[in-house]
């Protein structure tokens, strides 16, 4: 442990959606402040392009990006790996800014293995045939969680419990439609076609680690969750996986919306052949 942190060999996040107001900036900064990686990645949907307005950039925001823009400067090793609501990054893949690397999909070597890390967005029929309808849904999302902060207020003055009015709703749709003939099923046998011994998602903001059997060949299945609702990361040191999750190492500190402390714009300039681009990639 070195400055009171954690030393770990690799952190994956996921789905933090910077500049909507049902992100946990804060949660995530605190978190990122007790570890040491020496590999970050930063598993897509970091920033949500998608929603981003200069009406809402709180200062909490921006304190995440100059945090991880300063563990560069310590040679921790970043990837930026693009998904669908930071698509606009894809442009810019395979730049290299110092310890800052974007690609659209990473490969390592861990404990001999190869591990495939990549966002998951490209599994998801949603993004690739019905892309207005999968904006709708975010912004109807983000929606839900800002009435679900409000349901939660009310839930602990008087005493009772939190709910998840978005997990609820999110889990009965997935299960009418099958998320699309299974994401993670899809995953794991096209990394089992690649050669690889471990596949690393996000996307649908569902943490989990479990070995999947695809033609008597196993493959570790692993998805880093998100920081709007489930406040996970997942850990690889010395050999081992783990999931973890905010509410474990912290004092929970409710999931009121951040108040909006500041302001910042971004370009709002997009690309439709990007998605179609990184989907070539995949397949080669």
């Amino acid at each position: 442990m070195k400055d009171g942190k954690r030393a770990v060999d690799l952190i994956v996040i996921s789905d933090v959606h910077l500049g909507t107001r049902g992100s946990h900036a804060k949660e995530l900064l605190a978190y990122l402040k007790t570890v040491q990686p020496k590999i970050l990645i930063l598993n897509g949907d970091i920033i949500d392009v998608w929603q981003f307005s200069k009406r809402y950039w709180p200062q909490s925001h921006m304190k995440v990006i100059k945090y991880i823009l300063g563990l560069t400067d310590k040679k921790t090793k970043v990837y930026y790996i693009t998904g669908n609501h930071d698509e606009i990054f894809r442009k810019f893949a395979n730049t290299r800014l110092g310890h800052l690397r974007i690609v659209n999909q990473l490969i390592l070597k861990l404990e001999g293995e190869k591990t495939w890390f990549f966002h998951g967005d490209v599994f998801d029929v949603i993004m690739q045939h019905s892309k207005w309808l999968a904006k709708a849904g975010a912004i109807g999302y983000d929606s839900l969680i800002i009435l679900n902060n409000t349901v939660n207020w009310v839930s602990r003055m008087l005493g009772r419990g939190k709910v998840s009015l978005s997990k609820r709703i999110k889990e009965n749709v997935k299960t009418a439609i099958k998320y699309i003939h299974n994401f993670e099923d899809t995953a794991a046998t096209l990394s089992v076609k690649k050669g690889y011994s471990t596949i690393v998602c996000g996307h649908i903001h569902h943490p989990d680690k479990r070995e999947i059997i695809i033609n008597k060949k196993s493959v570790l299945y692993l998805n880093s969750g998100d920081w709007i609702e489930n406040l996970s990361a997942l850990e690889y040191h010395e050999g081992d996986w783990k999931v973890v999750y905010y509410r474990d190492l912290f004092t929970e500190r409710g999931n009121d919306a951040i108040a909006s402390e500041e302001e910042q714009t971004l370009g709002d300039m997009k690309n439709k052949q990007l998605f179609n681009l990184m989907l070539k990639e995949f397949q080669s």
